[in-house]
């Protein structure tokens, strides 16, 4: 006997189905809703072993959600250090220029809705939901999807449903067999180079270009910061003589970023090069998308990008920087060397276990007076006992372990004189509790 109700749910012997009315009375095959945390909670189960570099797994996937033409354009970002922030200038630039603006990043900083933003905007839990349950629904190919195929394939799902005509891609890891390329940019961009993630990508700077350069599809143009010869000449190969770029029609002079750290003026200089080169490619008239150069710097200026050289505080002064591989520890220890040597400063650190941990610590360690060592709620995360082993050997000052970020970040901010500086690095996790907590204050510590 069939439901009065319209409405009415009827069991169904597999888990996360029900049967529902439709209207005209028939039964109709709907995924049972679930929580905003029951979804976070399915995609983190898939692991830290999910990694899986193929595309034929989440094409399939945005094959059947019907979003493989997915209706918008598409800047394409890879590389090792500044990609996220590369991506948020860009996708400033294109939300001055009055278009609806998908961005995708990777990975959060607090809260896993930050990936998907739309004109500024993170989107809701509950597009995460209706999100999470269609990609769920569209995983039927012959391997299950990973955490981050299923991320992507999620964006590509929210910025179609919500058709925004320019998105912003940064690529999860690599660039050739990246979830994220499956799409056919009107501009790529690959920011710099460093080693990383060597057990996917290669063992060697060329290696790695190689993977990287991936993304460089056919007579699409390519922006890059790469000044490493052996890796440049293979991007030169990979792009078959279209990489050279020239003849940027502007030429302005005093234009300013409000990220510190002079690496930010290249990421914001390749932002740039990557939205004129997409602006002379989409066919409307005029460059820039008729932006004016005004408009431009003042979008350059109002990009911000939480967790990189972010300056949370001025008493004590507290700087947040993810500093998450060599490379970016390298920038932040100069950037301390050259801002903070006057000061006194305690580095709140926690870092991975897939990152060379000796090597960044090196370039951390030497600039802080103390070291208070913790760590990040993941279970990569480096023992804090192996890091006081190598912070040993680097500082005669005091050295602390305490766990618990939130716990850490507070005991530095209440034993440092306001005259001094926290600074907290060594993995995004960290910045991300850290931010957390010190945004919302530590009362709000569970």
């Amino acid at each position: 006997m069939e439901p009065k109700d319209p409405a009415e749910f009827a069991p169904w012997p597999l888990p996360g189905l029900c049967l529902k009315v439709h209207r005209c009375g028939k039964w109709k095959l709907f995924m049972k809703q679930l929580t905003y945390n029951q979804c976070l909670e399915e995609m983190y189960a898939l692991g830290r072993f999910g990694i899986k570099l193929e595309l034929s797994t989440v094409k399939g996937i945005v094959e059947r959600l019907g979003v493989s033409e997915p209706g918008f354009r598409a800047i394409h970002i890879a590389g090792t250090n500044g990609k996220g922030s590369t991506a948020a200038y860009c996708a400033g630039l294109l939300r001055k220029a009055g278009f609806k603006t998908g961005l995708y990043t990777s990975p959060h900083l607090v809260k896993f809705n930050e990936r998907f933003s739309i004109d500024g905007e993170d989107v809701s839990d509950q597009d995460i939901v209706e999100a999470y349950l269609a990609v769920k629904e569209a995983d039927t190919g012959e391997r299950k999807a990973t955490f981050f195929e299923i991320a992507t394939a999620m964006a590509f799902y929210l910025f179609h449903r919500e058709e925004v005509q320019w998105v912003v891609l940064e690529t999860g890891m690599g660039g050739r067999l990246d979830a994220t390329n499956i799409v056919a940019p009107e501009v790529a961009v690959i920011t710099n180079l460093s080693l990383e993630h060597t057990d996917y990508l290669g063992t060697t700077l060329e290696e790695i270009a190689w993977e990287k350069g991936g993304i460089i599809k056919e007579e699409t143009p390519v922006i890059t910061g790469v000044d490493q010869t052996s890796a440049l000449d293979v991007l030169k190969n990979r792009a078959e003589g279209s990489f050279d770029y020239t003849g940027i029609s502007s030429s302005w002079s005093n234009i300013r970023t409000n990220l510190p750290g002079r690496h930010q003026m290249d990421n914001a200089a390749i932002a740039l090069a990557a939205v004129e080169i997409a602006a002379s490619r989409s066919g409307r008239q005029g460059s820039w998308f008729g932006l004016s150069q005004r408009q431009i710097q003042e979008s350059i200026w109002e990009t911000r990008w939480p967790g990189r050289l972010e300056y949370i505080q001025d008493t004590p002064m507290v700087i947040l920087d993810g500093a998450h591989n060599l490379e970016a520890a390298k920038q932040l220890g100069a950037y301390m060397e050259a801002n903070l040597a006057d000061k006194r400063t305690t580095l709140v650190v926690g870092i991975l276990d897939d990152k060379p941990y000796e090597s960044m610590l090196a370039s951390l360690v030497p600039h802080a007076h103390r070291i208070i060592i913790t760590r990040a709620k993941i279970d990569r995360s480096i023992d804090p006992l192996v890091l006081k082993k190598a912070v040993q050997t680097l500082s005669t000052g005091e050295i602390l372990i305490i766990q618990d970020v939130a716990a850490a970040v507070e005991r530095a901010v209440e034993t440092t004189p306001e005259s001094g500086v926290v600074c907290i690095a060594g993995s995004l996790y960290v910045a991300g509790e850290a931010r957390d907590r010190l945004v919302n204050g530590f009362s709000s510590r569970n």
